[in-house]
C-alpha cells in the first residue's frame, strides 16, 4: 500500500513540475548577442516582445539622380503583431512606420541604426519612438528593435523601364522588442 501511494505521490509532482514548466512565460528577451549598433541604450526595460508577420510592399521606381537605372524601393510594411503565444496583440503598417496597440495607443519612429541578418532577410533595426498617441501598451515606449529577421527583402525580379511603376510583395517576419525608460 505504502508503495502505491509513493508511486502516486512521484507521479502527481512530475505532472505538476511539467505543468508548471508549460505555462512557464518565456524568458526575458536578452540583446546580449546583438550587434552594439542595434543594442538600446542602459536605462531601458522590455516593456512588450511582439513578433510582427505580414508583408512588406517594393515599387520599381528610377534611381534618384541616376538616369536610366532603376531600382525596388522599400514603399511600406502590413503585419501584425502577435504576442509570444501567438494572440494578435497590435499592427505595424506605414508609411509612416507605424505601430499600434490593439487598445489604440499608437506610434511612429526615426530610424537611429541598422545592422545586417542572415542572407535573403532586411536588417536588423533601431528606432527612436515618438511620443505616443493614445493611453494604452504604447504609452512610454522610447525604442524598438527589430530582430529575428527571416525574409522581406527586395524582390529578386528585375526593375527596369518594362516594369517601372509595379508593385511586388513579399512576406517577411520580425521580432518587434519595445523598451521603455526604467
Amino acid at each position: 500500500m505504502f508503495i502505491k501511494l509513493s508511486l502516486a505521490a512521484a507521479a502527481t509532482l512530475a505532472l505538476s513540475a511539467c505543468a508548471s514548466n508549460m505555462s512557464a512565460p518565456p524568458a526575458a528577451f536578452s540583446q546580449a548577442s546583438l550587434p552594439a549598433a542595434v543594442q538600446v541604450p542602459a536605462g531601458h526595460k522590455v516593456a512588450m516582445e511582439t513578433v510582427g508577420v505580414g508583408q512588406i510592399t517594393y515599387e520599381c521606381r528610377a534611381k534618384k539622380d541616376l538616369p536610366g537605372q532603376h531600382e525596388w524601393v522599400f514603399v511600406g510594411p502590413d503585419a501584425k503583431l502577435l504576442d509570444r503565444m501567438g494572440k494578435q496583440v497590435g499592427t505595424y503598417y506605414g508609411p509612416p512606420a507605424t505601430w499600434e496597440s490593439a487598445d489604440g495607443s499608437k506610434l511612429t519612429a526615426t530610424q537611429i541604426a541598422v545592422a545586417p541578418a542572415m542572407a535573403g532577410s532586411i536588417p536588423l533595426q533601431l528606432v527612436k519612438a515618438s511620443p505616443a498617441m493614445g493611453m494604452g501598451a504604447m504609452q512610454g515606449v522610447s525604442y524598438i528593435q527589430r530582430v529575428a529577421t527571416q525574409g522581406g527583402v527586395a524582390p529578386a525580379l528585375v526593375c527596369g523601364m518594362g516594369n517601372l511603376g509595379n508593385k511586388q510583395i513579399v512576406n517577411y517576419q520580425a521580432d518587434y522588442i519595445f523598451w521603455k525608460a526604467v
